[in-house]
């Protein structure tokens, strides 16, 4: 049962991944398998650069961003970012709705 719970939130990260690569199509190029270490070098400096979010340039985006990152070599981050990324996205369409009225 824990393979079948492994093996669904890995189709469950692809999917909100490739989602996520259709709006930033730079991202999908970093996921080529010789890339572990500009993923990791690049996802630790967006998740400390989003903790520094009061500057001008920098902001809580980059954390998503970040782990996005490390979730493509960290399987345990998989289900829980997709999971996040769906909750998020479906808050954004009822604050979209709310707001258009």
């Amino acid at each position: 049962m824990e393979k079948d719970k492994t093996v669904t939130s890995r189709k469950r990260f692809e999917r909100e991944f490739n989602r996520v690569a259709e709006l930033a199509p730079w991202i999908d190029r970093l996921r080529q398998p010789g890339w572990f270490v500009v993923r990791l070098f690049l996802a630790l400096i967006l998740i400390v650069g989003g903790c520094l979010a009061i500057l001008p340039v920098l902001g809580l985006w980059m954390i998503p961003v970040g782990m996005l990152l490390l979730a493509i070599d960290i399987p345990a981050l998989q289900g829980p970012l997709a999971t996040l990324i769906v909750r998020g996205r479906w808050t954004w369409h009822r604050i979209r709705k709310r707001w258009r009225g």
